[in-house]
Formats: C-alpha cells, sequence, structure tokens
C-alpha cells in the first residue's frame, strides 16, 4: 500500500510535504500522516525555503532544478511538489 505523501503520476512523482525551515540539517524526516516531514537549514522568508527546498529535492532524486516544480503551498508549510522522472529514489523514502 503506498503511504499517502506521494503518488506516481505516470513517470512523474507528487510529493506532499510538511517543511520545517531553519533547521540544523537537510534531511527527510517521519511521515505524518499524509505528508513527510522535510527538513531544512534555509529560513522561510522571501523564497528562500523554498527556492532550497527545490534544490535539496532535486539532489536527493537526481534530477535538474528545473525538473522540481512547487504545485501548492508557496506560503505554508505543508508544500506539494512534482518532481519530473526521478533519476534515483532515496532509500527507505519512496517505492518505485
Amino acid at each position: 500500500m503506498t503511504p499517502g505523501w506521494y503518488r506516481w503520476e505516470g513517470r512523474d512523482l507528487v510529493l506532499n510535504l510538511r517543511v520545517q525551515p531553519r533547521a540544523r540539517r537537510d534531511e527527510f524526516g517521519e511521515p505524518l500522516g499524509d505528508q513527510l516531514k522535510v527538513r531544512i537549514t534555509a529560513p522561510p522568508v522571501e523564497g528562500k525555503a523554498n527556492d532550497h527546498l527545490v534544490r535539496f529535492l532535486a539532489e536527493r532524486f537526481d534530477v535538474p532544478v528545473a525538473r522540481v516544480t512547487l504545485l501548492a503551498g508557496g506560503q505554508n508549510r505543508s508544500k506539494r511538489l512534482r518532481i519530473q522522472d526521478p533519476g534515483h529514489l532515496p532509500e527507505g523514502i519512496i517505492k518505485p
């Protein structure tokens, strides 16, 4: 059974995340119902946290930054993002 915080749409992966800015390090956290907690070091000002989150996900899923799209939650901690055709799935996080 697939957790509620991600779903596949063809070859694209859609993630529902709960973002904690100003964390000590960038990392995936624990599932929180239909969201996955993600900790990032960037502050939540002037879009810095969103930009940082996109770069973090691009690196972890081995895709160019242009293939990570913020779909919803630009001004909230709850966010939905699309990763187009991920090149890598972080171990223990996502099942193909």
